[in-house]
């Protein structure tokens, strides 16, 4: 059976290569997500790949992720620091999700510091740029090879 992940970019990501390229890179979003499919694919794995700047969407995704993948990961964006009904969905699914930051939040602004989702998420990479998208998708079949 082939193992299945979600992953999920939150608001502004599809920002990517416009927005501070000197803090999150130059590389688009469709770029990002086209690598990391490739990745994914070598090792045995289907990623499906989405971004949206609305949390309820975000939300309504993870919960219909519970059916049909094995694993998720978000980069929540700015909804690290205040979404709320982010950090409980991810809370209350029985799928593992791993939260990935392309900048090492800790030090950044001190609003940026802190994360609500960390609390809730299997664990947390962050600082390792796009990388951080690729150690988290070794982790997710990792897991789910323990699981079965």
């Amino acid at each position: 059976m082939t193992t299945r992940i979600l992953l999920l970019n939150g608001p502004n990501l599809n920002l990517l290569g416009l927005r501070d390229p000197h803090l999150y890179g130059s590389t688009p979003l469709p770029v990002v997500e086209k690598r990391l499919i490739e990745f994914a694919a070598g090792l045995g794995v289907e990623l499906t790949a989405a971004q949206r700047n609305s949390e309820g969407e975000l939300v309504t995704l993870l919960q219909d992720a519970v059916d049909s993948y094995d694993g998720a990961i978000i980069n929540p964006g700015p909804l690290s620091h205040y979404g709320l009904s982010l950090r409980d969905v991810i809370d209350v699914i029985p799928v593992p999700v791993i939260e990935v930051h392309l900048t090492n939040i800790h030090a950044r602004e001190e609003f940026r510091r802190h994360s609500i989702i960390s609390a809730v998420a299997r664990g947390t990479i962050c600082g390792l740029g796009v990388d951080g998208y690729e150690l988290a998708i070794r982790e997710l079949v990792t897991l789910v090879s323990r699981e079965v």
